[in-house]
């Protein structure tokens, strides 16, 4: 079942013709990465796809039903969770406010999340502002959690962060995707993208110019590396 659709989205801000018939999808239990450099349409596409800047032609769909003007909260009461890029956290509040005011009833509860990311367990009494940029990534990926989505979509997973917390970060990720929870991933981090991922999307300059598995990927990797420096 496709959790996700996107359909030949066109996005623009003002005159500015960003997305170019953008389409992809994830299915249930699916993890795709979106990969390319910035300023391609990445986060354009995640913020279009959730209702925050929603396209001028195109259509959403989220389990089949049509979601294109849906506001974003509503969207999100759909089952799919962001954690957005620059991470979102509410600064003046303690860790454990920010998870508290996204908690829903479901299987991921905040014993749980601490399970997945100790180091918070912590710093629950830290306001968001005293986190280091990494615990505020896993904060954001906790808070994402408790709403118990069918889909996590993650805008820079590992942007900017220390190497052993980028591990950390794609060690819950391989945990998530182990227990069936569908992600669409963005990340500059190739190797880990490929390593997790079960589909594959490069986008230049506002188009999808590919979409395949990993297999795909290294029949045709040096053409791909190039995209990504293009």
């Amino acid at each position: 079942m496709k959790l996700l659709e996107l359909i030949d989205l066109h996005t623009f801000y003002g005159e500015s013709h960003v997305l170019h018939g953008v389409s992809l999808s994830v299915n249930a239990g699916e993890t795709v990465t979106l990969m390319g450099r910035n300023g391609m349409g990445k986060t354009t596409t995640i913020r279009s796809a959730l209702g925050l800047t929603p396209p001028r032609s195109g259509e959403v769909r989220v389990r089949g039903t049509t979601v294109t003007r849906w506001p974003a909260h509503r969207i999100a009461r759909e089952g799919i969770a962001l954690v957005p890029e620059g991470r979102g956290i509410f600064p003046t509040l303690t860790a454990r406010e920010n998870l508290l005011v996204s908690a829903r009833p479901g299987r991921w509860t905040i014993d749980r999340v601490l399970r997945l990311f100790p180091r918070l367990g912590e710093r629950l009494d830290h306001l968001g502002a005293q986190l280091s940029g990494g615990e505020q990534q896993m904060l954001s990926i906790a808070r994402a959690l408790l709403t118990n989505p069918s889909l996590i979509v993650l805008d820079g997973a590992t942007e900017g962060l220390a190497p052993l917390v980028r591990q950390e970060i794609w060690s819950a990720v391989r945990q998530l995707r182990g227990e069936g929870t569908a992600a669409l991933i963005v990340d500059k981090e190739v190797r880990a993208l490929l390593e997790i991922g079960d589909r594959h999307l490069i986008m230049v300059k506002g188009r999808i110019v590919f979409s395949g598995t990993a297999g795909d990927w290294r029949a045709r990797s040096e053409e791909n590396l190039a995209l990504l420096r293009a």
